[in-house]
């Protein structure tokens, strides 16, 4: 009996060890006169970027997890491994937000959530490894290259480009044209003023609403359905 209450003990005190998650909030800012467009190179943790029409700075609340550890060993992986900067380069603000080790234990990967506030007339030039991505009422050009995660982006002024490994993507009401490359999972278009291209791997595709062409590179296998395209459509595959 003592025997199955050791180990009893032993047992909890693993499940306590392993649901124990060391959190903490950074904040950065930067003023935004002379910006005209942001890069950001994000790792683990979801990417929520918002403009906002009256910003004079960029603002960033970075929520840092770390899980499986006590608070004391949790901040010496955040002292020794975390990158977390916002600076200038000339015209361009450069936020960088990830963990730089790769290689961690059973009890779970630390990460880092990040939410942005920018002015909505800046491009924005992405690089995410994993994690969801929220974009919305930015009017400049969007460049965003994602391993995995989902991608959603909504409201947006100008070109849009994305490079996706995995992860369903859902993009609408965009002012320019739109070009996405897809490993898997569903892709959804909506109110779109320019030419839509699409290259996917695997998952659905769904079209509403362009003004200009559809051009569909390679569908993969999923369905593919499109309604009110004004221009013309090609499917090359």
């Amino acid at each position: 009996m003592r025997v199955f209450l050791i180990l009893g003990m032993f047992t909890a005190s693993l499940t306590n060890a392993a649901w124990r998650e060391y959190e903490e909030v950074r904040d950065l800012t930067l003023d935004a006169g002379g910006i005209n467009r942001v890069e950001i190179e994000a790792g683990a943790g979801s990417l929520d970027v918002r403009g906002n029409p009256g910003a004079r700075k960029i603002s960033v609340t970075a929520l840092i997890q770390v899980p499986g550890k006590s608070d004391e060993k949790a901040q010496k992986v955040i002292e020794s491994d975390l990158v977390l900067t916002l600076e200038r380069d000339g015209d361009t603000a450069v936020l960088i937000g990830y963990f730089d080790s790769s290689s961690w234990g059973w009890d779970g990967s630390p990460s880092v959530r990040l939410e942005v506030e920018v002015p909505e007339s800046v491009a924005l030039d992405i690089e995410d490894g994993s994690g969801s991505i929220q974009i919305r009422d930015v009017l400049g050009e969007i460049m965003v290259e994602d391993g995995s995660g989902s991608l959603q982006m909504t409201n947006i002024g100008g070109e849009v480009r994305v490079i996706d490994g995995s992860g369903s993507i859902s993009v609408e009401r965009v002012g320019g044209d739109i070009s996405i490359e897809d490993g898997s999972g569903s892709i959804t278009v909506q109110d779109v003023r320019g030419s839509v291209v699409i290259d996917d791997g695997s998952g659905s595709i769904n079209v509403t609403d362009v003004d200009a062409d559809l051009i569909i590179e390679d569908a993969g296998s999923g369905s593919l359905n499109f309604t009110r395209v004004n221009g013309h459509v090609e499917k090359k595959d």
